[in-house]
């Protein structure tokens, strides 16, 4: 299970609110492999498959395919938004057992 943060729901929503095409489709929270430390993470928007873990959030659901889940479990994740205008998710990910320092990617 993954938790979002007050910050992310609000992003997530907010992405839902501007674009009608996303309306009723998951967040869908994904591990693929590349990036400098072996692993990245991907968020996108899509529908529910079948054997996708879900978490039921009041606006929207957050889905994970069975081979992310792994790599995933336990994962907070939250919005941050800088003061040179960037802004972006960052993962908190307790099965990670490096990453790099743009934080985009993980080593497990």
């Amino acid at each position: 299970m993954v938790t979002l943060s007050e910050n992310a729901q609000k992003a997530v929503k907010g992405f839902i609110d501007q674009d009608q095409q996303l309306k009723g489709k998951a967040l869908r929270v994904f591990v693929q492999g590349g990036g400098c430390s072996g692993f990245q993470y991907g968020f996108t928007f899509s529908e529910q498959q079948a054997g996708d873990e879900v978490t039921k959030l009041s606006h929207f659901d957050v889905v994970i395919d069975p081979m992310s889940l792994p790599y995933l479990n336990g994962v907070q994740i939250d919005w941050v938004e800088s003061m040179t205008g960037q802004s972006g998710f960052t993962v908190k990910n307790p099965n990670a057992s490096g990453g790099c320092g743009c934080g985009k990617s993980f080593s497990a």
